[in-house]
């Protein structure tokens, strides 16, 4: 017998630490060549390992919620044939076996000897779902690429089983003490604590509020909706708003720009990629359609959906959750009537999206019911003028009220 090291290695993007995201193996589990063994969480996504090697697990490098950083053992094998004594993560190429899947946090469980559902290639959160409802992944149809399993398989396969194995027994996430819960912040929720106080700290929020008349809006939103196909999803207001700030950067590019601090230059983007803030069972996420700028309507609204949907069911490519220049986000129905969004760094202006209402307005000196929304937007202070940021809503609020230009014009 010897032991072989197993190295965390480089997972690219210039990552220099990764943060345990979920064991797939404990310690005196015997482990088969590429079977999973963890999943570490990097800013970007959380990136599945495989083992390099068939052995018995003598050590791990810590607990769900640590970071190790690049080089460093990760994990130390007991294997039967002479091995070379470690793989090393620092010659800058990820160790063969390793899967990428969307960012995902598995608050720490104790992990369960490998089995069918740790050999099943899918997320870290759809086999935490899978173990806990006593499902077999083996036994799951996955329709992602190279067999995947994504969230709508796992769905459908609960659907159509009726009679499953007994739900395993929970294993408790926090501790109870007198009267008090503790839950280890990990994975992805530290991840959106610590960019929102680095965001909070670092730029100087300046917020600004305006409602909109919506009325003629939804009025066109209603008739494009009539006697649409079903799988085409209805049209929401997003791809509206989208498509109007769009037209409106052509004119405020500085809040079309991302701000490298560590260089201290502003850089400004011609294309228009719009972060879509989503809520997700992990977290909060930020998938980003790329090219808005030259989308259409239907084309947006398409791709919103498809994004914010893979975003969910943890599918999305690391691609497809970073670079975005500007974001939207909004709580839809939550929305409320104001809110303030904190920006997604390196960006430097957020919109937010409010409810809508219907309200008594008053209009050619007649009290009339109108639909409104109000959209609450933040803007770094230190690159956009109040002016601006304030001028830039105006001209948004102009397009969303007047909705027939965003279809008729490009």
């Amino acid at each position: 017998m010897s032991d072989y090291i197993f190295k965390l290695p480089d997972l690219g993007e210039g990552t220099v630490e990764a943060e345990i995201a979920e064991w797939m193996v404990q310690v005196g589990a015997l482990v088969k060549e590429e079977d999973p063994i963890c999943s570490m969480l990097t800013d970007k996504a959380a990136v599945e390992l495989s083992s390099p090697v068939s052995g018995r697990v003598v050590s791990l490098a810590g607990e769900v919620g640590d970071s190790v950083p690049v080089g460093s053992p990760l994990i130390t094998f007991a294997i039967e044939a002479a091995a070379p004594a470690s793989v090393a993560g620092d010659d800058k190429k990820p160790a063969a076996g390793t899967r990428e899947a969307a960012p995902a946090s598995v608050p720490g469980k104790a992990p369960p000897a490998p089995g069918a559902n740790e050999k099943a290639r899918t997320s870290p959160s759809i086999r935490q779902r899978a173990r806990e409802a006593g499902i077999d992944l083996g036994a799951v149809a996955g329709s992602g690429p190279g067999g995947r399993i994504l969230k709508q398989d796992l769905d459908a396969f609960l659907a159509g089983n009726t009679r499953m194995a007994a739900p395993a027994a929970p294993v408790p996430v926090a501790s109870e003490k007198g009267g008090t819960t503790e839950i280890k912040v990990v994975g992805l929720r530290r991840k959106i604590a610590q960019r929102m106080e680095q965001a909070n700290h670092e730029v100087p929020h300046f917020a600004y509020v305006e409602e909109v008349d919506i009325t003629a809006l939804e009025s066109l939103r209603s008739l494009l909706n009539q006697g649409r196909d079903a799988d085409r999803g209805t049209l929401t207001l997003l791809p509206f708003i989208s498509m109007a700030l769009t037209r409106v950067l052509r004119d405020f590019p500085q809040c079309n720009s991302h701000y490298d601090r560590e260089r201290n230059v502003l850089i400004r983007h011609a294309a228009v990629h719009l972060g879509i803030a989503t809520q997700t069972p992990d977290g909060l996420k930020v998938p980003v359609v790329r090219q808005a700028q030259e989308r259409q309507l239907e084309d947006m609204a398409a791709e919103i959906r498809r994004v914010t949907e893979a975003a969910r069911d943890n599918s999305a490519s690391r691609e497809e959750l970073g670079g975005s220049t500007i974001t939207i986000t909004s709580l839809g129905k939550l929305g409320g009537v104001v809110s303030t969004p904190i920006i997604n760094l390196p960006e430097v202006a957020i919109i937010g999206v409010n409810k809508a209402v219907q309200r008594p307005m008053v209009v050619n000196g007649q009290i009339v019911i109108r639909t409104m929304m109000n959209l609450s937007s933040s803007f770094d202070h230190r690159f956009v003028d109040g002016y601006d940021a304030a001028a830039m809503i105006q001209a948004l609020k102009l397009l969303l009220e007047q909705p027939a230009s965003l279809v008729l014009q490009p």
